[in-house]
C-alpha cells in the first residue's frame, strides 16, 4: 500500500509508492562524454583565455593569475543570468513588481583534471572546493544588496550541465528564493511551537533509528529523508545547531569532506554514475540571524522524471522506499 509522508519542515506531502517499488537496477543512469578534444574546453588548464579574468584561485606559488598552475579556480559566469553593475530598482507595473537583474553569478572550476569528479577526489581537494565555497559565500555577503547565495552542483547533461569538465556554481540573489523561503518558514514554526530545531530533532530521531542513516561522522550525518522526494534522494547535515554555512571552521570542512566523497561515491557505486544536481541549503545573508535554521546539503541523482501530477499538485511521487534505499546505499562496500 502506499503511503502519505508528511515533511516536518515544510510541511509538504509525498506519496511513496510500495506495490511496484523501483530498485537501483531499474534506474538507468546517464553519462556525459567528454569531449574528444579537450582543447575546446574552456576550464582546462591552458584555456584560461577562454573565461573571464578569475576572481580568485587556489594555485602554486609562483603562477600568475589566469594561466596554468591552479588547481581550484573561479571565474565569472560568461553568460550571468545576474549581474553586479546597476541598481536593483524595485518598482511595479500596475499589480506586477519589478526589480533590476542584479547579483552574482560564478563558476567554480573544481580541479584541473577533466575527469576528476568529487566522487574521486583526494579529500584534502574536496575539502579546497568545500573551503572555496565558504570564502566566496564570505566575500559576496559583504554586498548589502545580496540577501542569499546559493552554491549548487549540476553533474551531467540530464542535470543541467553544459559542460563536463567538474564545476560548480555560485549566485548571489537579491531576494530569498521561495523554496528557501518555504523551509525558513516551516523550521520557525516548528522553532516557535518547541522551541527547539526542526533539523536537530530530526538528526536526532533518525541516529536513534538509523533505518536511514548512510554517513555517520562525529561532526556530520549523511540520511535518505523520511518524506523522500525523488529516488536516492540524500542530505548531509552538521550534527552541531548552526544556520550559516559560512561559519563552518577548517577542521569541520575536512571532515566534511569525507563525508561527501563517501556519500557520493555510494550514490554512483548504485546508480552506475548517474548525474545530479547538488545544492547547499543556508542562512539568508544581510539580514535577522534565524536560529531556527540549519544549513545542509541537498543530493538528487536525476533518474527519474516529474510529470503532470507533480507539477499540478506539488506533491511527488517517489516509487522506491527511503528505508530500503538508506539499506542499499550502506551496504555498498567502499
Amino acid at each position: 500500500m502506499s503511503e502519505l509522508r508528511k515533511d516536518p519542515i515544510t510541511g509538504r506531502w509525498v506519496i511513496i509508492t510500495s506495490d511496484r517499488p523501483l530498485r537501483p537496477a531499474d534506474l538507468a543512469a546517464e553519462r556525459q562524454q567528454p569531449p574528444a578534444d579537450l582543447s575546446t574546453c574552456p576550464f582546462e588548464p591552458g584555456n584560461e583565455r577562454y573565461t573571464p579574468p578569475e576572481i580568485t584561485a587556489l594555485r602554486d606559488f609562483g603562477t600568475r593569475a589566469n594561466e596554468p598552475g591552479w588547481w581550484v579556480r573561479v571565474v565569472p559566469n560568461r553568460s550571468p543570468a545576474l549581474k553586479v553593475e546597476g541598481q536593483i530598482d524595485k518598482r511595479a507595473e500596475g499589480m506586477y513588481d519589478i526589480m533590476n537583474g542584479i547579483g552574482a553569478h560564478e563558476i567554480v572550476i573544481e580541479t584541473p583534471n577533466h575527469a576528476e569528479e568529487l566522487a574521486v577526489m583526494p579529500e584534502s581537494h574536496i575539502r579546497d572546493v568545500l573551503w572555496t565555497w565558504h570564502d566566496r559565500i564570505l566575500d559576496l555577503a559583504r554586498d548589502g544588496r545580496f540577501r542569499f547565495v546559493m552554491v549548487f552542483k549540476n553533474k551531467g547533461a540530464r542535470a543541467g550541465a553544459m559542460l563536463a569538465h567538474p564545476h560548480s556554481q555560485i549566485m548571489a540573489l537579491p531576494v530569498v528564493p521561495f523554496h528557501v523561503q518555504e523551509e525558513l518558514a516551516g523550521a520557525l514554526e516548528y522553532y516557535r511551537y518547541r522551541d527547539r530545531c526542526v533539523f536537530c530533532d530530526l538528526i536526532a530521531q533518525e541516529l536513534a533509528d538509523r533505518r536511514r542513516i548512510i554517513e555517520d561522522s562525529d561532526h556530520f550525518v549523511t540520511v535518505v529523508p523520511f518524506a523522500q522526494r525523488f529516488p536516492f534522494e540524500t542530505w548531509i547535515l552538521p550534527k552541531s545547531h548552526e544556520s550559516d554555512y559560512g561559519r563552518l571552521s577548517s577542521t569541520d570542512a575536512g571532515e566534511l569532506s569525507r563525508v561527501l566523497k563517501r556519500t557520493l561515491q555510494r550514490l554512483s557505486q548504485a546508480l552506475d554514475d548517474p548525474p545530479y544536481n547538488l545544492v547547499l541549503h543556508t542562512a539568508p545573508v544581510n539580514l535577522d540571524p534565524v536560529p531556527s535554521y540549519h544549513w545542509h546539503f541537498e543530493i538528487f541523482p536525476r533518474i527519474a522524471h516529474t510529470g503532470g501530477f507533480e507539477r499540478g499538485t506539488g506533491f511527488y511521487i517517489n516509487p522506491t522506499i527511503p528505508e530500503e534505499t538508506a539499506q542499499y546505499l550502506r551496504d555498498i562496500k567502499l
